[in-house]
């Protein structure tokens, strides 16, 4: 077993190679994320970050917000969601979202969510959490945190579509500020 700080710190440096910026290690993902797990560790070593098959497959395996997926064939590896890198589409199903999902932020956005709801930004969608702990914790990582609730069955029925990515989050192209409830 690692020690959690390299698996926290591996954890963080596939996110952004495999979320953001595969360039960093001259790479490039295909057009659904994914990035041969051979290549992968090359290119990391040969950029100065060392990482082997088996901690690899330790920080898929532990990785509690389960970020990564492998292709069936174990060869692949790619985030589950949250990419930021443009012509990345994972070719999700659209899928019926339950009554309520949650979104976690702070007081800083909530006049810019007030006035144009829950949009994407840079990356490919709008990430919304199946329960008020897992939104929780996200709206944390930025301070205290602001739980917002999302008619999400009535947005569905309204035609936006919804996908559920591998690691259990709702992705949405955009939240329009009629389907947000704010806390008191």
């Amino acid at each position: 077993m690692k020690s959690n700080d390299k698996l926290v710190s591996t954890s963080k440096f596939l996110s952004l190679v495999l979320r953001h910026r595969p360039e960093v290690i001259g790479s490039k993902l295909d057009p659904e994320g994914w990035l041969c797990i051979d290549e992968l560790i090359a290119q990391a070593n040969a950029h100065g970050k060392a990482i082997t098959l088996e901690l690899l497959h330790e920080v898929v395996a532990t990785n509690d917000k389960r970020r990564f997926a492998l292709s069936e064939d174990g060869l692949r590896i790619r985030a589950s969601q949250g990419h930021s890198v443009s012509g990345v589409e994972l070719n999700l199903e659209e899928t019926t979202p339950p009554e309520v999902l949650y979104h976690g932020t702070v007081a800083a956005f909530l006049d810019s969510i007030r006035a144009t709801g829950l949009r994407k930004r840079s990356r490919h969608h709008v990430h919304l959490s199946p329960d008020e702990e897992t939104a929780t914790k996200v709206g944390s990582r930025r301070g205290k945190p602001i739980i917002l609730r999302v008619a999400a069955e009535t947005m569905h029925r309204d035609g936006h579509q919804f996908c559920l990515s591998a690691n259990g989050v709702w992705l949405v192209d955009a939240v329009p500020p009629t389907y947000l409830t704010f806390p008191g």
